[in-house]
């Protein structure tokens, strides 16, 4: 008989679907009091229509030209209007291809990554898989964290249906598309946005990008660590064409455009690289120290502000190679310092090369290693295994300077030496760089450093400076952080107080030897000129500035007293407060170049104090201006009305006046004379009408040139950082003057050669150069001289005893003329025989 099969009974099966239903309904309000719980802690997404993500601060220089960014995280914020339709369409196909469609959440969608979260869970292959719109990415990136929790997932959903009600789509994807993170440059720069990404990748706006750069960008978004452009382009080329088939599949766009844009290569750039950048290096960190302490370091990276800088590209470029140019020249005078680095000649040494890291503010220079070294010069390898010959000239160098520590002189092999090498034509295979032409060159990073400044005179706008040697040897900057004596570059200053007093460029002055005691200190103090021993007894003012004749500028401070000359330094914005000791008078007052530039744009323009400024103006996200360097009421140039024909508005002169005119203009023309015939004749070179000064400190430890055209002011200094000599003869007439020189001719290079300015007031007056009087017969050399209107010689000067006496307006007889130098008559400029092209003079 067959065994019975038990069956549940009809209400069995009802009372458990019952149970069931009720169990169901339990876990529904539980699951629902569980949402709403969470729901009640939720960040406020509201607080998103008033998003203001921190974007990218801009520096551009005078010219427009994009030198630094500052950012937290880099970013620039484009309106949803300003974002073209194809790159909406590439993210979409990316991200969410039914963005436009769902309520923000795609459930079908969910569901598949629930089911792959499972699988991942069972097999261990990897965490959780959410199947998020772009609204739920919104909200998990702008609202909440990124732990991959069921909490963390429940309030996303609920934060996105909130988001879907309160934003049209066009609104979440603006807020998406601006806060999407898409990679950086290996560099520390991350790219936040996709505005940021295409200038950054590639150097273009949005309305800029192509089919395939749009797709690249939206190939960024899942994975944009393991596909960067710089490190995987291949992965990434990959990738961009899944893309495109995407966009081909939900109609966006053809088979044909497909195929066109999958044809094109991946092309990045590298922006912010190249010689104008690295050599604003030190413009750069100043003008951001300036912006952190008016504003603060959350506006400055996070507040998008635009900064229109004063820095002319062409001619900071032209001022970093003109002072790394005259540090290597000054260096190649002294000695070579040996190798770097060694390696092992048995073994792989262009592996070696490769591995080792090149001295900081090596630039482009090249390592090299030594083969061997010979008559015929010294045999070397590059890292990329070239083989090249170093001159018997730089063998010679290294040979007569350099001696080694364990004993001997010059190179050996093995040595790791620093070389420039001349690399023209195409890379090779694998982006090799191309074959070496010519000869290298020995190099080493010099030891020595300097500055440069660049300033306009008119308006104190910073054009160019250049800080140091190199920003990557030493981000000191020389320029705004160092205080230096400026030796004789400060004597202009002492002859302008004196002009004040009533001396004029012809009174006589006596050079011969000068003791001051100091009672206080029962301390006597003798200063010399630069010839010691030499002495040329009563010369003209403008002798004694352009042969920068120390005793003679002590001479006149002690005759008018060190309180006008303190008082004028102070005035023109060299000094606070200086102190009113003679020794002050050759510039032993410790100062900054700035400062130094800042007194200098005070005798070119007139008289007229400026402050030195790195922008011209600040605005912030909105184009609110900040800043305004120039404060002047343009009047109706600033308003809305449509300009008719009116002549532009003549702006009030707020500059405030702190020297005559006059008297700045005769130390101008006088300082003429120090290029014409003077300690820095180096700068005739350059053609154009230019004045300055040379300086040089006691045992040659600072060399300065201070020099300008009719608008631009120009400073250099030379020296180490830990003050010790740069060695005899190293002063600035051949140390500072031919930077300054190389700098002038390229800066004024299309310039026309515009004479000085010469304010009302000022009378010329053509005179005897060698005794300050009018001409005469037995005259054997003119100039033109400055006069204020009742100074000036009046009738022709005779000759006593080998002297000129002068009347009231010479400044005074100071002794018996000096016996042993007495000035040539034929030539009242003579120097030293020995330098005559190098005559400089001792600081103090």
């Amino acid at each position: 008989m067959p065994e019975r099969i038990w069956l549940p009974s009809w209400t069995l099966i009802r009372r458990t679907l019952i149970v069931l239903f009720i169990l169901g309904v339990v876990a529904l309000i539980a699951l629902w009091a569980w949402v709403s719980a969470l729901a009640r802690d939720l960040p406020d997404y509201r607080k998103l229509a008033e998003y203001e993500p921190a974007i990218t601060s801009r520096v551009h220089a005078g010219d427009g030209t994009l030198i630094a960014e500052f950012a937290s995280e880099h970013r620039v914020f484009v309106p949803y209007e300003s974002i073209p339709v194809h790159l909406v369409n590439a993210f979409t196909s990316a991200e969410d291809k039914k963005f436009f469609e769902h309520n923000g959440i795609d459930w079908l969608g969910m569901a598949r990554g629930v089911t792959r979260t499972v699988i991942n869970q069972i097999t261990g292959d990897g965490g959780m898989q959410g199947g998020s719109t772009i609204s739920q990415q919104v909200a998990k990136n702008m609202l909440l964290t990124r732990d991959q929790t069921i909490v963390r997932k429940v309030k996303e959903m609920v934060i996105t249906r909130r988001m879907e009600r309160a934003f049209t789509k066009p609104q979440i994807m603006e807020l998406y598309l601006n806060e999407i993170y898409l990679g950086g440059n290996g560099r520390g720069e991350n790219y936040y946005g996709v505005g940021s990404a295409a200038l950054n990748y590639f150097g273009k706006s949005l309305p800029e990008l192509n089919l395939a750069e749009a797709a690249t960008l939206a190939a960024l978004a899942q994975l944009p660590g393991a596909v960067n452009p710089y490190t995987n382009p291949e992965r990434l080329t990959v990738r961009r064409n899944w893309v495109l088939s995407r966009m081909v599949v939900n109609g966006h766009i053809s088979n044909e455009e497909a195929d066109a844009a999958k044809a094109q290569p991946l092309e990045t750039v590298r922006r912010l690289r190249g010689a104008e950048y690295a050599a604003a290096q030190y413009f750069v960190e100043e003008l951001r120290r300036d912006l952190v302490d008016q504003y603060g370091e959350e506006a400055l990276y996070e507040g998008g502000l635009s900064i229109r800088s004063t820095i002319d590209t062409r001619l900071q470029l032209a001022a970093q190679e003109a002072l790394q140019a005259g540090l290597e020249a000054y260096d190649r005078r002294h000695d070579y310092r040996g190798p770097f680095a060694n390696v092992d000649m048995s073994g792989d040494v262009a592996e070696q090369l490769e591995a080792l890291g090149l001295p900081s503010g090596s630039g482009e220079w090249e390592a090299a290693a030594v083969r061997g070294v010979g008559e015929e010069g010294a045999g070397l390898v590059l890292k990329d295994g070239a083989r090249v010959t170093l001159s018997p000239d730089d063998v010679k160098w290294a040979s007569d300077t350099y001696q080694r520590p364990g004993g001997g002189a010059g190179l050996r092999p093995g040595d790791v030496v620093l070389v420039e090498v001349s690399r023209e034509g195409d890379p090779g295979e694998d982006d090799a760089p191309p074959p070496p032409q010519g000869e290298p060159v020995l190099r080493q990073v010099p030891d020595a450093d300097g500055a440069l400044i660049a300033l306009d005179a008119h308006t104190g706008r910073v054009l160019a400076m250049a800080g140091g040697y190199s920003f990557w040897k030493s981000q000191f900057n020389r320029v705004t952080q160092a205080k230096r004596q400026p030796g004789s570059s400060f004597k202009p200053f002492v002859y302008a107080a004196a002009l004040e007093k009533g001396y004029t460029p012809v009174s006589k002055v006596l050079d011969a030897p000068f003791v001051d005691f100091d009672i206080s200190t029962e301390d006597f103090w003798a200063p010399s000129n630069y010839s010691e021993g030499r002495f040329y007894g009563l010369s003209t003012m403008r002798v004694g500035l352009e042969q920068s004749r120390n005793l003679m500028t002590v001479r006149m401070a002690q005759d008018i007293g060190m309180e006008p000359v303190t008082d004028l330094a102070e005035r023109v914005g060299l000094y606070e407060k200086l102190d009113p000791y003679l020794a002050m008078s050759l510039g032993a007052g410790e100062l900054t170049m700035m400062d130094l530039a800042k007194g200098y744009a005070t005798l070119v323009n007139g008289g007229k104090r400026v402050s030195p400024t790195f922008f011209d103006r600040v605005q912030d996200r909105y184009g609110r201006t900040l800043f305004r360097h120039d404060q002047r009421d343009c009047g109706y140039c600033t308003s809305d009305a449509d300009w008719n024909g009116d002549a532009p508005p003549e702006l009030e002169d707020n500059r405030p006046q702190v020297l005559d005119p006059v008297v700045a203009y005769q130390v101008v023309h006088m300082l003429e004379g120090v290029v014409e015939r003077g300690t820095g004749r180096r700068a005739q070179r350059v053609g154009k009408p230019l004045a300055g000064k040379t300086g040089t400190t006691n045992d040659y430890v600072d060399a300065w040139f201070m020099g300008f055209s009719p608008d631009l002011v120009v400073g250099v200094w030379v020296g180490f950082d830990s003050p010790k000599t740069l060695g005899e003869g190293e002063a600035g007439g051949s140390v500072a003057a031919p930077v300054f020189t190389d700098f002038m001719e390229a800066a004024l290079e299309n310039e026309p050669p515009l004479p000085f300015r010469i304010p009302p007031g000022v009378r010329l007056v053509s005179i005897d150069a060698e005794t300050g009087g009018l001409p005469t017969p037995a005259t054997t050399s003119v100039i033109t001289e400055a006069f204020r209107p009742g100074t000036e010689p009046g009738v022709a000067f005779e000759q006593a005893s080998g002297l000129n006496i002068f009347g009231p307006s010479d400044g005074g007889f100071f002794g018996p003329p000096a016996e042993e130098e007495p000035v040539d008559p034929a030539d009242p400029f003579a120097e030293p025989a020995e330098r005559a092209e190098e005559y400089e003079e001792d600081g103090y």
